[in-house]
């Protein structure tokens, strides 16, 4: 496993921990999408709804795959645990890119204006800073765009445990990629 990558789970944790006690329930994911959701009112109910659930598959996911003790809560060991694991995770990944990036596209046209993607990462908790260079590693088009499946493609290698080096890494703050 990358060091990268561990670096990236354990930012995306922080953020996830959405009350701030330091552990993920179910609560945090619910508080994710709300925040989400609030910052893309032009998106349609679909979307938005595409975007819960996706949150609420992470949620089941996590704990499905990592509560032994059943105390419904999970610790940051537990979810790198999962999250790197490509193969207890990916599928569920896939499904919250997809929903995500789609959110960022309310005219359906395949194309994501920085604006809103910017709305959407700081709702998640990213630093402005940060996002800003996320978005220009994507290679926007002259009108400051990116395709939807570029942004789907870059969650998905966010959670590779083996890549580095990859735009996702600008997420992490003083992050040189």
């Amino acid at each position: 496993m990358r060091a990268e990558a561990t670096q990236r789970v354990a930012l995306v944790f922080t953020l996830l921990d959405a009350n701030g006690n330091g552990i993920l329930e179910a609560e945090d994911f619910a508080l994710m999408a709300d925040r989400v959701v609030a910052r893309a009112g032009a998106s349609a109910p679909e979307a938005q709804q595409r975007l819960r659930a996706s949150f609420e598959r992470y949620w089941t996911t996590l704990v499905t795959e990592l509560d032994a003790n059943g105390d419904g809560v999970i610790s940051l060991e537990e979810y790198t645990a999962c999250v790197l694991t490509p193969e207890r995770f990916e599928a569920t990944i896939a499904e919250f890119a997809e929903a995500l990036s789609a959110l960022g596209d309310p005219d359906g046209d395949g194309l994501i204006e920085r604006p809103l993607f910017t709305d959407l990462m700081l709702a998640i908790g990213f630093r402005r800073p940060n996002v800003d260079r996320l978005f220009d590693a994507f290679g926007p088009d002259a009108d400051d765009r990116i395709t939807v499946r570029t942004w789907a493609d870059g969650i998905m290698d966010y959670y590779d445990p083996q890549k580095a080096g990859i735009a996702g890494d600008h997420l992490v703050t003083g992050a040189v990629v």
